[in-house]
């Protein structure tokens, strides 16, 4: 080699591949649900080798499960929990988040669904570490909400707070399953209205 040429820079990056692979597979299963998506489909979408998804997720089952750890769980945070702990109150969290979420569907002329739920209904009854997986997304969605209700209402017990919880989670989870299924977000907005009136 000539004199000063410069070695090439790798520039392999490891974890931007990962993190790449996670959001493509997230998107394809938001899109056409787990059992649909296909290891091709991911590798072919990334775009990427089999080998090297498959050095970062050994199974299929693993990557879905990474998915919903990471990704699913990181949409429910920004989505749905982190409006509602920085309201000035948990009803005007709430009515943002829903407000939110309404809003982005009307932008984009299209429901697909929660994923958290959309992955909840596919996958749950058929796989335990599945199951598992999606309810501890949910318990720390409820958590959250059940202790800024709390902190709202001193005087609310724990059990009523954690009720309280899941009623706005089961609306909201009811609402969207509705809204995807008629392509209206009139379901979410009801269900802003009457959680309104709950939660005042």
């Amino acid at each position: 080699m000539a004199e000063g040429l410069k070695k090439a820079k790798r520039t392999n990056n490891p974890q931007a591949m990962r993190a790449r692979i996670l959001d493509v597979a997230a998107e394809l299963f938001q899109q056409h649900g787990y059992n649909a998506t296909s290891i091709h489909d991911i590798v072919r979408a990334a775009p990427t080798t089999g080998g090297a998804l498959h050095h970062h997720f050994a199974t299929k089952k693993v990557l879905g499960l990474a998915v919903i750890a990471e990704r699913v769980a990181a949409e429910v945070r920004d989505t749905a929990i982190e409006p509602v702990v920085a309201g000035a109150s948990i009803a005007q969290g709430v009515a943002v988040f829903l407000d939110n979420v309404a809003s982005d569907l009307e932008r984009n002329q299209a429901v697909s669904g929660c994923p958290l739920n959309n992955l909840a209904l596919e996958l749950s009854l058929a796989d335990s570490d599945f199951r598992e997986a999606v309810n501890v997304v949910f318990d720390g969605w409820r958590d959250a909400l059940a202790l800024r209700l709390k902190t709202d209402r001193p005087s609310l017990n724990a059990s009523d707070a954690q009720d309280l919880a899941t009623l706005v989670v089961a609306s909201y989870s009811g609402a969207m399953a509705m809204a995807k299924a008629s392509q209206r977000v009139e379901p979410l907005r009801a269900t802003a209205r009457q959680l309104a009136l709950v939660l005042a």
